[in-house]
């Protein structure tokens, strides 16, 4: 049986701030709000990010997760990243491709990678 993915579910403490902060900076664009659930989907494709309230009985390191956002030049969205005010950590260095960490509004974790434009081995 076959289940791909599309979706992740994102609680936010303060939705419409977690919103704003995927808009701003990554380019998400909200497309639809039901039973307290905004959609939020990128004009390339990709992931759907679902934002929904989080219960108050949530903790903070209760259900995180990490989203990946692919980037080409790592050093150029880092620099506009941080001129719209979103600070990564250094660029580290992987096998063939490197990457940067941040957090969002909740302090779910976010990082950049290029990991999908790394050059591939033939096997």
């Amino acid at each position: 049986m076959s289940a791909p993915s599309s979706q992740v579910m994102l609680y936010a403490n303060d939705p419409v701030k977690t919103c704003a902060f995927y808009e701003r900076h990554f380019g998400f664009v909200p497309s639809e709000e039901s039973q307290g659930v905004v959609e939020l989907h990128h004009p390339r494709g990709g992931l759907i990010l679902l934002v929904h309230r989080a219960a108050k009985s949530l903790k903070g390191n209760q259900a995180r997760v990490k989203l990946v956002f692919d980037v080409e030049n790592l050093e150029a969205f880092r620099s506009r990243a941080l001129v719209n005010g979103l600070e990564f950590g250094p660029i580290h260095q992987a096998q063939g491709y490197g990457f940067a960490n941040s957090k969002d509004p909740d302090g779910n974790g976010v990082s950049i990678s290029s990991r999908v434009y790394r050059p591939r081995q033939d096997s």
